[in-house]
């Protein structure tokens, strides 16, 4: 893998740099937001680690400012925050998983492959209904003709939920769509599915993705 590490704390750069390296991958490792930025534009990353605490740019900003540049690879927020506000402030920028430090270097690792083998791709080529169209070998949604940016984690959940539309799906099966062994925090789903509505229905006129009390989600409209 290429990963983007964007961590301020010289020595946990360090020996995160030293951890990935050793594992047979490609570390670009900065402590600056526009180096990262920089990195992002002209390198083939596939996957970033960005802690939400860096001297130029904050980590949100940081992430808000890569989603606005259309650059889709998944991102996991590193913090020593505790706070679930400061790690739904990362997801909603554009974050796909979040890590609190201290961690493990091993359940790092397994994050960043979950992360990168599911944003990989499909097979099947399209779901399409109404004005919605998802061509899943590209992972690209379109609405009308226009294409909408969605982060590896947003995709995940809305092809999903598209592929079985009309039916309650819970929110550990969405864990196990995003983390394969049903592990992580049913929060990020929540925070996934929020952004999925402001991108699917900006308006809030159609309604596409409802919530049953204490079930799950339901894509409401049928698929082909």
């Amino acid at each position: 893998m290429k990963i983007l590490l964007v961590e301020d704390d010289k020595l946990l750069n360090h020996h995160l740099t030293s951890l990935l390296t050793e594992s047979d991958n490609q570390v670009y490792s900065t402590d600056r937001a526009r180096v990262a930025l920089h990195y992002a534009a002209d390198y083939p990353i596939d996957v970033a680690i960005i802690d939400l605490g860096l001297p130029d740019l904050s980590g949100v900003q940081l992430i808000s400012e890569l989603r606005a540049r259309r650059i889709p690879f998944p991102i996991i927020v590193l913090t020593a925050r505790g706070n679930w506000q400061d790690k739904v402030e990362g997801l909603e920028a554009g974050a796909d998983d979040y890590m609190v430090k201290p961690f493990q270097k091993d359940e790092l690792l397994a994050r960043l492959n979950a992360l990168v083998r599911r944003s990989a791709g499909f097979i099947s080529p399209r779901v399409k209904v109404g004005n919605y169209e998802l061509d899943l070998s590209r992972k690209v949604l379109t609405i009308g003709s226009e294409a909408v940016v969605l982060t590896s984690f947003e995709y995940q959940i809305l092809e999903y939920l598209m592929r079985n539309a009309l039916q309650v799906v819970s929110k550990q099966q969405l864990l196990d769509q995003l983390y394969g062994d049903g592990e992580g925090d049913p929060n990020v789903v929540e925070v996934m599915v929020s952004r999925l509505r402001k991108k699917l229905d900006p308006e809030g006129t159609i309604l596409p993705i409802s919530t049953i009390r204490r079930q799950g989600y339901i894509f409401n409209i049928s698929c082909s």
